[in-house]
């Protein structure tokens, strides 16, 4: 069963903290970016290796499998857009419905374990990335294509919001 797609603009967590994951981007340095996103992707294995991780917890809501498999396609994305804000001069990003995409890659039927790898693998190499950029680099611009525009370091902090809300999807109830 599909699930109604997410159309919120969360570039709000720039301007203020998360109330349900606890994210603040205020009080996060853009040198901390690859350390979270080394510590989320750690939290991911095990998560997916429980006897639950199939399980969607309501119709609404995706399984911590198809949250695994999202934060590692979000690795991936992000990992793209950045490279792009580092190689050109104020790209507008290729879109990615992240809803069809779950749908198309049927995230439900993949396998826990190569989800995990997978993830860890995508973390290291975003990870790297956003500790490789120099500081000169850090206000260098890209557009989403709903004019949402980012520098290097605001689309860090944004980004990585996303991998600590959805670790906290899946183990807020554990």
């Amino acid at each position: 069963m599909a699930i109604t797609p997410d159309t919120k603009n969360w570039t709000w967590v720039l301007e203020r903290p998360c109330a349900d994951c606890g994210y603040d981007s205020g009080a996060t340095a853009f040198d901390d970016v690859p350390r979270l996103v080394r510590e989320n992707a750690a939290a991911w294995p095990p998560r997916l290796a429980e006897h639950d991780a199939r399980d969607r917890p309501d119709d609404a809501t995706w399984s911590p499998l198809e949250y695994g498999a999202h934060v590692r396609d979000l690795f991936r994305v992000f990992s793209t857009r950045l490279q792009l804000m580092l190689d050109d001069d104020a790209p507008t990003f290729p879109d990615w419905d992240q809803d069809a995409t779950a749908v198309t890659d049927d995230y439900a039927s993949q396998e826990p374990t190569v989800v995990a790898d997978e993830l860890l693998a995508s973390a290291v190499r975003i990870a790297d990335a956003f500790e490789a950029v120099r500081p000169e680099q850090l206000p260098r611009t890209g557009l989403r294509s709903d004019g949402s525009g980012f520098t290097v370091e605001s689309l860090a902090l944004y980004f990585v919001h996303d991998p600590i809300h959805h670790l906290h999807d899946v183990t807020a109830t554990l």
